[in-house]
């Protein structure tokens, strides 16, 4: 037996909502993972499925019934130790609650390394003298330790409601969306996201805070209405959430990224990881999923707030899950005719507003269905006209996310149609520029999902009208700490969809990874897309991938031809900026300029 870890995780998890201490041990020969991505029945693994006593080997039975006995002596709790497996061959997750940090991490140790001496947990055992005083000295250990309580912050301590937003793609969007929407509504928001934690969108703190400390830092004010937490997967599994419950919670989807990290190999295994901040959520809240991600969609069975399901699509499975949700008292937040609609079946008779004038107050009878237009998709502007699909799902994920915080219809059409993708609202997030006859699309896509979707946007620019089509160049490159599966899909995408494609390397973020790796592993994608990787330049940064593209010249065109640049741009982000700006590009206002943005906008039937 091999202890691969001890962590204490300060609030909700993947095995329960409460702290837990967690050893990982591997038993048996070393081997490595090896499946598939999205395995079937058969290889599924569920983290937080308890093994029956049966199941476990010998020396896992004795660490459990050391851990048990020595909380029990030592005020650490009597129950709820229990054994999960991971997908990691031979590893095995012991859990249990804790209420001293110091205490509950020595007990760990204790029963571990008594566990490997083979010295017996019962307690009329006869022991050898050695092991007398082994016991005798972890005893002692045990009670000379501190017992620094859980950091996380209980409901009884916590005076403003909470949304928590979790996801791969799209969660700083929504979160950014939410934001935007409360504070039109006349709330104080404080927010944390990726780029920092901002209150009323202002940056008040610079960094990655997606995990509990940022989470803290807005839950420890006393000056705000209402917190926006972006969660990501590396708080959840490394730490917790950092706070008992949220009263809204949205997961915008499932996909292949942080894969290989810290035991998590599956998108099914993911997916329960970030399930955590919808089971976290309130009896009396709602939990915002993705009808269109089966996986996002099963975590409704498993929550005990109330369900509001979001959908671009118009028919099938994701049609027939909201249509279920909306029978059992949810919501449901669709795409139809050109609008975006909510389906309401909440029962209790609460105030709805009139969807086409955001008038006129109704009540919805118990059992009752009412439908509502929120505003035409063509008047939200981070949506380019119904153009960025991933936009719109982000969009309807807000929306139900903000009604489910008390959020009225007109209060919602009116942050939605204000908000723009621009670098200073949404920095990062599909901000455009316009330069001469070039359009460059900034934007952190990292990974397969987020280089489709923005590639998506790209080509309806470029479509052009009357026929005309403008290349697209791909500059791609992401972090390394992706596995070579993703790395390559990255580069088989760009390849398969882009007129041109590029490399930039992330030298900060190579995570462990060598130079050579990275960019041999997205060139061997570019490559099984049967494109030649001879023209394909590799850059050192991100600014130098921009500029070197920008003045590229095939010899058949002028550098300053019409073309649609893209950059996967996480490293240089304010340099990519301040590049744009030295070299005359304009942001593009997306309100009114949509129709010179997209020309085809222009012949669209405008809707009543």
């Amino acid at each position: 037996m091999r202890l691969v870890e001890i962590r204490l995780l300060e609030g909700p998890n993947v095995y329960r909502l409460e702290p837990v201490v967690k050893i990982e041990v591997a038993v048996g020969r070393r081997r490595t993972w090896y499946g598939q991505r999205s395995p079937g029945r058969h290889a599924l693994v569920r983290l937080s499925a308890d093994v029956p006593a049966k199941a476990w080997p010998l020396s896992i039975d004795a660490l459990v019934r050391w851990v048990r006995r020595l909380r029990a002596d030592h005020e650490e709790g009597v129950g709820g130790v229990a054994v999960h497996r991971s997908s990691d061959p031979g590893h095995w997750i012991v859990t249990y609650p804790w209420t001293g940090a110091e205490r509950a991490r020595t007990i760990a140790e204790a029963a571990l390394a008594l566990a490997e001496r083979d010295v017996s947990p019962a307690r009329r055992a006869r022991l050898t003298g050695s092991q007398e005083r082994l016991v005798g000295r972890w005893v002692a250990r045990i009670a000379e330790a501190r017992a620094t309580p859980p950091s996380w912050i209980r409901d009884a301590d916590r005076r403003i409601p909470i949304v928590s937003i979790t996801g791969t793609n799209g969660k700083s969007t929504v979160t950014r969306l939410i934001t935007h929407i409360l504070k039109i509504a006349g709330k104080r928001v404080g927010t944390t996201t990726s780029d920092g934690v901002l209150v009323d969108e202002r940056l008040v703190e610079p960094g990655d805070w997606t995990g509990p400390g940022g989470a803290w830092q807005i839950l420890e004010r006393s000056d705000l209405d209402v917190g926006v937490l972006e969660t990501a997967r590396g708080g959840i599994v490394l730490r917790g959430m950092g706070y008992e419950s949220n009263d809204a919670s949205v997961i915008t989807n499932v996909s292949s990224d942080h894969l290989d990290l810290q035991g998590i190999h599956t998108l099914p295994e993911l997916a329960e990881v970030k399930s955590t901040v919808a089971r976290a959520t309130r009896p009396d809240g709602w939990a915002v999923l993705n009808a269109d991600d089966a996986l996002v969609a099963a975590i409704g069975r498993r929550v005990r707030a109330h369900v509001a399901l979001f959908s671009l699509g118009e028919g099938g499975s994701a049609a027939a899950a909201v249509r279920r949700a909306v029978a059992a008292g949810g919501r449901g937040y669709v795409l139809r005719d050109g609008w975006l609609v909510e389906i309401d079946g909440s029962h209790g008779g609460a105030p709805m507003r009139d969807a086409s004038n955001g008038h006129g107050p109704g009540h919805a009878r118990a059992g009752e269905v009412t439908e509502h237009r929120i505003v035409e998709v063509d008047r939200v502007p981070i949506t380019l006209g119904g153009l960025a699909r991933h936009n719109v799902a982000n969009v309807l994920a807000a929306a139900g996310a903000a009604r489910g915080l008390g959020v009225t219809l007109a209060q919602l059409r009116d942050g939605l149609t204000d908000f723009q993708p621009s670098s200073e609202r949404s920095p990062g997030r599909l901000n455009l520029f316009r330069l001469g006859s070039r359009i460059v699309i900034v934007d952190f896509a990292h990974n397969e999902a987020g280089v489709t979707a923005i590639l998506d946007v790209a080509e309806g620019i470029a479509a052009g009208a009357a026929g005309r089509a403008a290349p697209v160049t791909a500059i791609v490159g992401t972090a390394g700490d992706r596995p070579d599966d993703t790395l390559r899909g990255i580069g088989r995408i760009a390849a398969k969809r882009a007129q041109r494609v590029a490399i930039k390397e992330t030298l900060k973020y190579l995570r462990g990874r060598s130079r050579e790796s990275m960019v041999g592993e997205i060139m061997a994608g570019i490559a099984s897309a049967r494109r030649p990787t001879s023209d394909v330049t590799v850059y050192e940064s991100e600014t130098a991938a921009l500029r070197g593209e920008l003045a590229r010249s095939d010899g058949s065109t002028r550098p300053d031809a019409a073309r649609v640049i893209v950059l996967m741009c996480h490293e240089e982000r304010e340099e990519v900026f301040a590049l744009l700006a030295e070299l005359g590009a304009r942001p593009i206002d997306v309100a009114t300029e949509l129709t010179t943005l997209i020309p085809r906008m222009q012949t669209r039937p405008r809707r009543a």
